[in-house]
């Protein structure tokens, strides 16, 4: 084998070097001695002359040292990210050789990318059905009106709706606390004891039907939520192949539960109304009837009674009659809704549900020759009714095509007035009349009309409303009219909650997860545990300065959650803290662009740090150059009363174990390093964003060096030199 140019031209060079540096001292030893320089200065000159030559000898060792070993280094390190993830490429280097390596590792990066691309695409096309079928859960999930709740064995919540993060996540004061997520324990809203309860119930009703292999059914509970709403649970078990993260109940295995929450406060308070009346009525008329009957036991066992007594016994009946009658009169005004309620009823406005029953005759009959015209008269503000709303509309359409179909009539009228305590609902027309036979047998025959049939009558929609309807005729003014009566409610205090829907179905919330069945947080010590299946709060503040033992602030936290190595980019918390009198330091307004004026009205720090904390609870917390935040978080603990005392993981430390070649560790360089795009930068929750995206590409990094677990990250960021950073 030849052997290279270069090193052949380098070997020369040196020894032409040495060559030369050995007869220039030879000849400078000759020439003092022969000028007779004493041996002292001779020495000297020397030495100096030694130092100066090997000052290029020296350059050119660093030099070398710099392109043959610390630029490889730095190769093999970029080599071991881009192998880690797509679309990371070597840089330039110094030197023909080491620029022909990098392109021949660019080179095998684009063909692997290109391979993992095509992967990509095949996979993404299989999945496309599934995550079709994913999106359409996650739709349904959140336009559900009731709480759903999908936990595995351990209480770690997989699945959750928006309906369920608004009702279990209100504080008893009407704030928001952020208690529900991916990942966190359904035990911070719910006591243990009632869930285990709960599945003790299935396995006792698996026990009494041991035979069968049918599915088991759901257990019951109520309790309630922080704001004291009442909450009626339906748990029922997930079922899955039997693990060792699942759970036997009879022959079946489970790997969760389902709650199914429904509000019944409401409910509830009309129980109690009712129970409470049945009371009353039951103390308040045993005096009366006893007294009714002592008089009239009187009476009748002394026929021979005097007038005069026997008028004073009939008065003590009639005025204790009035009595009982005066309170049953009270009770039925006070309660009648609550005591004539069985059907699921909805409370609706009275002008609402005219203007929809005029447009449901209407367009439903708008292709006819001549069109059911209908029009709106008397109708009262502000009357509430509590009804079948969907029952009495096609009752309603129902008469009106009847009268259209066999009678011609060509326009009807509708009107709602109050009549005391009951609503007065007319669907009225003119010149038209119809006798009373035919009107009664419309209101007792099942509904059929245009195609459309029910089994239920008109007269049984009315009945479940607690309501009643008629025929009615006045022949002077020629009109004639079903009239319905019907119970007026009070306004409802408890308006619905919006439910906050996304744009678009790229914004759409991940609230679901169905890997983590597969997790059981209980099986390892925290220590112990793998990293890709820890919880994490990722985190960053803004502050009024760089100096937090020197009275510094916090001005702005923001964070969000990694759980099953997701990015949970919708379960956020940013909040802005006003510092009181500590005031804003000028540099660090250019750094976040945090004004003073923006931080007037803020919720203090009392205020923020202790929600804060319940946000990042179960969880590990990480953050870059995580000592920095941890020391605001630390100082604040006596006055806020709340500490972090969770594992801590540092990106900064983290990237130093990964990278001990490279000459900077801050976040931009990070990023560029590891090919993660850079958005909202010195926000607290931009730069806890980006952070987040930095740490998920770490992970297998660390795995790579034999880093899995808690334990080993932490040991290896202590052992790295900014780990000795103190603030």
């Amino acid at each position: 084998m030849s052997l290279p140019p270069k090193l052949i031209r380098g070997t020369l060079l040196a020894c032409l070097y040495v060559w030369l540096l050995t007869g220039a001292t030879a000849a400078l030893v000759i020439a003092t001695g022969e000028s007779g320089v004493a041996a002292a200065d001779r020495w000297s000159t020397i030495v100096v002359l030694a130092l100066a030559a090997c000052a290029p000898l020296v350059w050119q060792l660093f030099k070398l040292h710099e392109r043959h070993v610390a630029a490889p280094l730095r190769m093999a390190e970029e080599t071991m990210a881009a192998a880690a993830h797509g679309g990371i490429r070597l840089g330039e280097y110094p030197g023909e050789e080491l620029q022909a390596l990098t392109r021949s590792v660019n080179h095998l990066l684009d063909r692997r990318d290109a391979l993992q691309n095509d992967v990509d695409e095949r996979v993404r096309e299989a999945r496309a059905s599934l995550e079709e079928e994913r999106g359409r859960l996650a739709a349904l999930m959140t336009e559900l009106s009731q709480s759903v709740v999908v936990c595995n064995l351990d209480g770690r919540v997989l699945l959750y709706n928006q309906r369920a993060r608004q009702e279990l996540s209100t504080a008893a004061d009407g704030s928001q606390l952020d208690l529900l997520g991916l990942g966190r324990s359904i035990y911070t809203v719910f006591d243990r004891a009632l869930i285990e309860h709960a599945l003790e119930r299935l396995q006792q009703a698996s026990q009494e039907q041991a035979e069968s292999k049918k599915t088991i059914g759901s257990a019951q509970f109520v309790t309630a939520t922080r704001a004291g709403r009442l909450l009626r649970a339906h748990l029922s078990p997930v079922f899955g192949s039997e693990a060792s993260h699942s759970a036997r109940i009879g022959a079946l295995s489970i790997t969760g539960f389902v709650l199914v929450l429904d509000d019944v406060t409401s409910s509830n308070e009309r129980h109690a109304r009712r129970d409470a009346l049945i009371q009353s009525l039951i103390e308040g008329g045993r005096g009366a009837l006893a007294s009714i009957r002592a008089a009239s036991e009187m009476l009748s066992d002394f026929s021979d009674m005097p007038q005069a007594q026997r008028d004073r016994f009939l008065a003590a009946i009639s005025d204790e009659a009035k009595t009982l009658s005066a309170q049953f009169e009270t009770a039925a005004s006070a309660f009648s809704n609550d005591l004539r309620e069985r059907w699921l009823l909805e409370e609706i406005l009275g002008a609402e549900l005219v203007e929809v029953a005029a447009r449901r005759i209407a367009d439903q009959r708008a292709g006819e020759m001549r069109p059911l015209a209908v029009k709106t008269e008397m109708v009262a503000d502000g009357l509430w009714l509590r009804v079948d709303s969907f029952g009495l509309l096609q009752a309603l359409r129902y008469l009106a095509w009847r009268l259209q179909d066999e009678y011609q009539v060509r326009e009807v009228r509708l009107s709602l007035v109050r009549n005391g305590q009951l609503a007065q609902f007319d669907l009225s027309w003119i010149g038209t009349f119809m006798n009373n036979e035919a009107a009664m047998s419309w209101l007792q025959e099942p509904m059929t009309s245009g195609g459309e049939s029910s089994p239920l009558s008109v007269t049984d929609v009315l009945e479940r409303c607690n309501g009643d309807i008629w025929f009615q005729r006045e022949r002077v003014s020629h009109r004639a009219f079903f009239r319905t009566i019907l119970p007026v409610c009070e306004p409802p205090k408890d308006a619905p909650r919006t439910i906050v829907v996304a744009a678009d179905e790229s914004d759409r919330p991940e609230f679901y997860d169905f890997d983590l069945f597969l997790w059981s947080a209980n099986s390892h010590a925290l220590d112990d545990t793998p990293l890709g299946e820890l919880s994490y709060t990722i985190f960053d503040t803004e502050t009024t300065g760089l100096q937090p033992s020197q009275g510094d602030e916090i001005i702005q936290i923001g964070a969000t959650r990694i759980v099953n190595r997701r990015l949970l980019r919708h379960e956020c918390f940013d909040q802005l803290i006003n510092p009181g009198d500590r005031e804003l330091s000028a540099e660090s307004i250019d750094i976040h662009g945090i004004t003073p004026e923006l931080l007037v009205g803020q919720p203090t720090i009392d205020t923020v740090l202790p929600a804060f904390h319940t946000f990042c609870a179960d969880t590990v917390l990480v953050g870059h150059n995580a000592a920095f935040d941890m020391r605001f978080l630390q100082l604040k603990e006596r006055q806020t009363g709340v500490r972090f005392d969770q594992p801590v993981l540092d990106t900064l430390l983290l990237s130093a174990v990964l990278y001990p070649n490279q000459t900077s560790h801050r976040l931009e360089a990070i990023t560029e390093r590891l090919g993660v795009s850079v958005f909202g930068r010195h926000t607290a929750l931009g730069d806890a964003m980006v952070t987040g995206e930095v740490f998920l590409k770490m992970l297998p990094l660390l795995a790579e060096m034999g880093i899995t677990t808690l334990r080993q990250a932490r040991e290896a960021s202590q052992h790295t030199y900014h780990a000795r950073i103190k603030y």
